[in-house]
């Protein structure tokens, strides 16, 4: 592996950190898209419509075209889904990285470089449901850099950082569909706590869940 370097977050980095959470949550588009498929409401939508042209055209095509068209309608809803999260995560966090994580002594902002490159990044910040814990997020590495350990020595970074605070653990929440990334935490010790559906109307509909993950820490010694 290249030589890497994790190190705090400087005003440099915005762009490349930007890019690198924007290229990540775009690859999960085709994951949420058959995760859509899967669900019987879309099932039983493409069903209806297939059957009810079938009886009333008398022909295949119209049929087939319609149900063409309600899977494309449903790609194209996911990726707007998913852009909408980017733009609102960039407004919430990602715009103000300094304000967000940076001037706290209890949240920070981490990028991975290889090679002079930042190619990875993830942040923590006090977990608001849970007192006794920082909460991982904005964990991300470029497709170019994965199986290198990167992520494994990011999460070890944050429960590095959580102890030295005083935490007893780290939370985090993950999607039904990052299947690697739940992999990856259940690898590096997290615990899966529960999985529970998005409150969204849409994501209710869809079943798309999240799951909360947690790593407990012994604080370091006083």
């Amino acid at each position: 592996m290249a030589s890497l370097q994790i190190r705090r977050y400087e005003d440099d980095d915005e762009e490349m950190v930007k890019e690198i959470f924007t290229m990540g949550m775009s690859e999960h588009v085709p994951s949420s898209f058959v995760h859509l498929l899967k669900q019987p409401l879309m099932q039983m939508l493409c069903v209806c419509v297939f059957c009810t042209l079938m009886a009333t055209s008398k022909s295949v095509i119209l049929p087939i075209l319609a149900v063409t068209l309600l899977l494309a309608g449903g790609r194209q809803l996911v990726s707007y889904l998913f852009n909408s999260y980017i733009d609102e995560s960039m407004r919430r966090d990602l715009n103000k990285i300094q304000e967000t994580y940076i001037s706290s002594p209890n949240s920070c902002f981490w990028v991975a470089e290889s090679d002079g490159r930042v190619v990875a990044t993830v942040a923590c910040l006090p977990a608001e449901k849970h007192p006794d814990c920082l909460e991982l997020k904005r964990m991300s590495v470029k497709r170019s850099h994965r199986g290198q350990g990167i992520a494994k020595a990011l999460c070890r970074t944050v429960a590095e950082f959580a102890r030295s605070r005083g935490y007893l653990g780290v939370v985090l929440y993950t999607s039904v569909v990052q299947t690697d990334a739940q992999r990856l935490y259940e690898h590096v010790g997290y615990q899966r706590v529960r999985q529970f559906v998005v409150p969204e109307f849409f994501a209710k509909i869809t079943n798309f869940s999240l799951i909360e993950y947690r790593l407990d820490v012994q604080p370091s010694p006083q």
